[in-house]
């Protein structure tokens, strides 16, 4: 099927229109072939062909009707040229019958392809002049011109119409198969941003967990023997450790909520919940508070807050080599902030980076991407020898 052919049918709105269309030519053809024939039988009511002449009106009509009944194109083709032929010996016998031409100008250029349907109103316009100058006995100017004009005007506006709708269908698709691009990338960008968020909500439990277990239990494997009491103390730790991952990973599994949020008591309680568990005898945490929020956080700020405070304690565990660090909640009116500070080795911090030169850990960009993703700021303050203070801050909606 062409363009031409898919214009032709169209899309629900546009066939109701053709709908129409072809209603009301098919009503003026039957309006125009009843009113030449009466006008025939009132001047010719005892000539000869009067029989022939209804006969053949009668096999107009009826080579009409099946045209809309006939679906196939080749099969409307094939019905064209019987309905065209019959018209021409009635327009012959008596001109008056020429004014059924606009119809049949329609029902051509509907059936035909541009380039065919031309010849075809060429020929029946010629037909027409022919004929009207035959009933005017003498070259009228306007039978000459009048037809002509009016094919002219008529196949004009149709083609027009038949391109318009072709390149408005051309758009349209244009404009769905491009949705459907777009709707098949947004797809893609929300699973590889799904994954990215898994990843860092691994990271900062699951992973700090198995890590925390991991150096509990080479510890107590050191001092088994040397200090057996010590290794105990480890191993239950490592397996307190082991049900808190636990429980995380349940929480994955329900809603990704962090466990300590799930439990109640808001932020403030789950992360003084963290610094215990990540306070050890070689590591203490405190946590402080500053201000009072107007109204509830909401849940994405609270557990992005909470996941940014346990992968900063993580990396401080493991690559600080503190012996203190202390989370600061701060409440304002237009944001809240979290800083995580320690006494450790510190390192350089270029201008604009955001990591120590060498870190390919995943903490501080997970960190970061949770900020960006609420639209919050990340500072890193650190050198060597004086500790490290990272400040998150996230700002809150007017209440």
């Amino acid at each position: 099927m062409n363009r031409a052919d898919r214009a032709e049918e169209g899309r629900p709105g546009d066939r109701d229109e053709t709908r129409i269309l072809a209603l009301v030519m098919h009503a003026a053809f039957f309006v125009l072939l009843a009113a030449s024939l009466a006008r025939y039988l009132a001047r010719h009511a005892g000539d000869p062909r009067t029989p022939w002449i209804i006969a053949l009106s009668a096999l107009l009509a009826v080579l009409y009707v099946l045209g809309p009944a006939l679906g196939a194109r080749l099969t409307r083709l094939a019905w064209l040229g019987p309905t065209v032929a019959a018209w021409a010996v009635l327009v012959l016998l008596a001109p008056s019958f020429a004014w059924c031409a606009v119809p049949l100008f329609y029902a051509g250029l509907r059936t035909l392809a541009t380039g065919a349907a031309i010849p075809l109103v060429v020929l029946l316009t010629a037909l027409t002049v022919v004929a009207q100058l035959r009933l005017a006995g003498w070259p009228d100017p306007n039978v000459l011109l009048a037809p002509p004009a009016v094919a002219a005007v008529a196949t004009t506006v149709f083609v027009v119409m038949r391109r318009q709708s072709a390149r408005r269908d051309a758009l349209i698709d244009d404009l769905v198969r491009t949705r459907r691009e777009l709707a098949a990338t947004e797809r893609r960008e929300g699973t590889l941003a799904e994954r990215e968020r898994l990843a860092r909500e691994i990271h900062d439990t699951l992973a700090q967990g198995l890590s925390s277990q991991r150096m509990l239990l080479q510890a107590a494997d050191r001092l088994w023997d040397a200090s057996p009491g010590t290794a105990r103390d480890h191993v239950r730790t490592a397996a307190t450790i082991a049900e808190r991952s636990l429980a995380e990973a349940r929480r994955f599994v329900h809603d990704l909520t962090p466990a300590d949020l799930a439990e109640g008591g808001g932020l403030e309680q789950a992360l003084r919940a963290l610094a215990d568990r990540e306070t050890t005898p070689a590591l203490t945490v405190r946590v402080h508070t500053e201000g009072t929020p107007s109204a509830p956080l909401p849940a994405p700020v609270e557990s992005a807050l909470l996941r940014i405070a346990q992968g900063a304690l993580a990396n401080v565990r493991e690559h600080a080599g503190a012996s203190s660090a202390a989370l600061t909640l701060t409440c304002l009116d237009d944001q809240i902030m979290l800083d995580v500070t320690d006494d450790g080795h510190g390192f350089d911090v270029p201008a604009g980076a955001t990591r120590p030169a060498g870190d390919r850990g995943h903490g501080l960009p997970a960190i970061r991407a949770r900020l960006r993703q609420l639209g919050g700021t990340l500072t890193i303050e650190s050198s060597p020898g004086e500790g490290t203070a990272l400040s998150a801050s996230i700002p809150l909606e007017p209440r």
